[in-house]
């Protein structure tokens, strides 16, 4: 075994889960009052739920036997049979493989959650996210990470952009179409967010953690992590400072949330990538992530008119499509001597860039066509979504009976501090008027 690997890999599944509590953070922060507890709650289940999953079926359905490239097999629930102890090629143990792949895991249904916030029964959420991970989650892994058919066909993906961010995109806009939009969002009523303070922290933690997510999926202290660390910064900035420029541009003026915005279509566009391509490569694909999320969210979204509530297609779905191609275009193998092939951008011609073009079209098209069947059927038996009346009070007391912020009862001098203060305002024009002349003959005094 070796020491510097595992304790690398141990680092970053930390990280990889710490990115969960910020995601819940970041939506928590940008959704309404009366769903904050609703939206975080959403998010942060799926670290329980997630890893029960996976332990029972997840891993092997994943990782465990193959059928027709597209399944593992059921030989290992509960990992029966599997040998912890052993090691993988980089000597870490098959254990620690196991718990950074179930981080995966934990994260990308959480991802979901953005796009349907204030509607959807919590209770359906659950169930959903059951099938949703049997049918939809662990088969991609296994088709691209664990010598499916993808894999096979030369699809490369480094940290998750088909097996995350377009499965987790996709499926976000599925479920926003089947719950349709929020109450008064065509007449665009919709409150203010509660904390862009909450959203900030959340995407400084998204950003920490990114780290383990893309240099972890190296699965070695090396220097393809170290690259993918490299890339990763870059991208992240320059699409950042992208959208914020835009923004600018378009609109007159930056914003907090924007900038925030920005900083994760380009965590998300460098995730495939992140291990495969030239600090120039990552340049290109913070700066054009961002472009295109920014264009879809500000533009193609009002048009196509499904209510996506804060854009976790606009941002992991169109930024996870937008890198997932152009890792095929930036691509190299003086980065990482692994691929068979070079990008068309350094030389390897249309052969990458075709593979990574119907990686990315099979991915939409799975995910869509599953989602759609799981929600039908699913409906027939569990109510998707609240009721009117439940979604104007807001889902934290409809769902859960719990608030975000709680009036703390005042003290008896604070009643009475109340009584006085309404008291003085009630009679305002000749209590101000008092004021200001003992303020004067005070200030009077004073110079004399």
């Amino acid at each position: 075994m070796s020491t510097a690997n595992t304790t690398f890999l141990i680092l970053s599944s930390v990280l990889v889960l710490f990115m969960t509590p910020g995601l819940a953070f970041f939506y928590g922060g940008l959704g309404s009052k009366k769903n904050v507890v609703n939206t975080m709650m959403s998010v942060f289940v799926m670290c329980g739920l997630a890893v029960v999953l996976w332990v029972i079926c997840g891993y092997s359905l994943s990782f465990v036997g193959d059928f027709g490239g597209v399944f593992g097999s059921l030989s290992a629930l509960l990992l029966h049979g599997v040998k912890l102890t052993a090691l993988t090629s980089t000597k870490i143990p098959t254990s620690l493989y196991l718990i950074f792949q179930m981080m995966f895991a934990v994260i990308t249904p959480a991802l979901f959650v953005g796009a349907v916030v204030g509607r959807i029964r919590f209770k359906f959420l659950l169930l959903f996210t059951v099938f949703w991970s049997i049918f939809i989650y662990y088969p991609l892994v296994h088709m691209v990470w664990a010598n499916g058919f993808l894999a096979k066909m030369g699809v490369i993906d480094f940290a998750g952009g088909t097996v995350v961010h377009i499965d987790a995109g996709v499926t976000a806009l599925v479920l926003a179409y089947f719950l349709g939009p929020r109450t008064g969002y065509r007449k665009g009523k919709q409150e203010g967010h509660y904390s862009l303070p909450w959203a900030l922290l959340g995407t400084t933690i998204l950003w920490i953690g990114w780290y383990g997510f893309n240099a972890g999926s190296a699965l070695a202290a090396n220097q393809i992590a170290v690259q993918a660390v490299l890339t990763t910064t870059v991208a992240t900035a320059c699409s950042m400072i992208t959208w914020m420029l835009i923004e600018m541009s378009l609109k007159g003026k930056a914003t907090l949330a924007g900038i925030c915005n920005g900083t994760l279509c380009g965590l998300v566009g460098i995730t495939p990538a992140t291990g495969y391509v030239t600090v120039a490569g990552s340049f290109w694909i913070g700066i054009l992530a961002a472009i295109a999320s920014y264009f879809f969210v500000n533009f193609l979204k009002a048009r196509i008119g499904i209510d996506d509530a804060l854009d976790a297609f606009g941002c992991h779905g169109v930024c996870g499509i937008v890198g997932s191609i152009l890792t095929g275009l930036f691509a190299s193998r003086a980065v990482n001597s692994s691929i068979s092939t070079n990008g068309l951008f350094y030389g390897g011609g249309f052969k990458l860039f075709s593979v990574q073009l119907f990686a990315t079209l099979f991915s939409v098209i799975f995910t869509a066509l599953i989602c759609f069947v799981i929600i039908k059927l699913l409906k027939l038996f569990v109510k998707m979504r609240v009721d009117v009346k439940e979604e104007q009070k807001g889902l934290d007391f409809g769902e859960h009976g719990e608030n975000v912020d709680y009036v703390i009862p005042l003290t008896l001098e604070a009643y009475q501090f109340e009584d006085r203060k309404k008291e003085f305002f009630q009679d305002e024009p000749n209590n101000l008027k008092e004021v200001s002349k003992s303020s004067k003959d005070t200030l009077n005094s004073t110079i004399s």
